[in-house]
């Protein structure tokens, strides 16, 4: 296997593979690989299942990335998987074996995504969610610009329910065992600061880094801050 690290970036619910785009352009100056990963946003396992499909086909050491819901999937993706080298949690959810992210975003005070959810019935059964177009601007992305925010309400992904309740399942969270560092903004509306904050903590994390005045969308929105920090991890890789 190759030394140079690979970095997976894994978009979470409510975002698509170009919303790492200012992160992409960033990176893509230091000569290494970079893939973001489409997330099916079905459910935690599945969706892990995939990621990890992704992860093998690079056959080499990986830097694993995950914004939001992508938290989740990096941490049952990376558990057990000697390829992956470090993770980045991106406004990103760390649980715990047997935690969810609804139960996470809801540990702390400051989450206003419930009332801005849109609800769709599956034909396979259980709904779907996507944040409402009138309210995504506030919500998801307020530091960036109006024709911007237009452009994500527009391209989102919605996120099934099971997959917003479903649970780490794996015996042990990757980031126990892997190194960690986390990147978020200070008024995120979709997971409160306190939140990740206490994610951040209960991890060992290696460097926490928040953003002030940041959105949940801190990717798009602070790519500097979010590519410094994935720099950070590579660089720890390459040690």
């Amino acid at each position: 296997m190759s030394e140079q690290p690979a970095i997976v970036l894994v978009h979470g619910a409510f975002a698509e593979s170009a919303s790492w785009n200012r992160v992409i352009q960033r990176l893509s100056g230091d000569g290494g690989t970079v893939v973001a990963a489409a997330n099916p946003l079905r459910d935690v396992e599945g969706d892990a299942a995939y990621v990890r499909d992704v992860i093998a086909g690079l056959n080499r050491p990986v830097v694993l990335v995950g914004h939001s819901y992508g938290g989740m999937v990096i941490s049952q993706a990376a558990a057990g998987n000697a390829a992956v080298r470090a993770l980045v949690y991106v406004a990103g959810f760390a649980p715990e074996s047997g935690e969810g992210a609804s139960l996470l975003a809801g540990k702390f005070e400051g989450s206003t995504l419930g009332a801005a959810l849109e609800p769709y019935p599956l034909a396979s059964g259980g709904n779907e969610f996507r944040i409402a177009t009138d309210r995504f601007h506030q919500q998801f992305c307020a530091d960036l610009d109006a024709g911007e925010a237009a452009l994500m309400a527009a391209t989102q992904r919605p996120v099934t329910e099971r997959a917003l309740t479903g649970v780490l399942t794996v015996d042990e969270p990757a980031w126990r065992t892997t190194p960690s560092w986390f990147v978020y903004g200070e008024r995120d509306l979709n997971i409160p600061a306190a939140a990740l904050r206490f994610m951040a903590e209960r991890a060992g994390s290696r460097g926490t880094f928040e953003v002030p005045g940041a959105s949940h969308a801190v990717a798009a929105s602070r790519p500097d801050a979010v590519t410094a920090v994935i720099r950070d991890a590579v660089g720890h890789v390459q040690v």
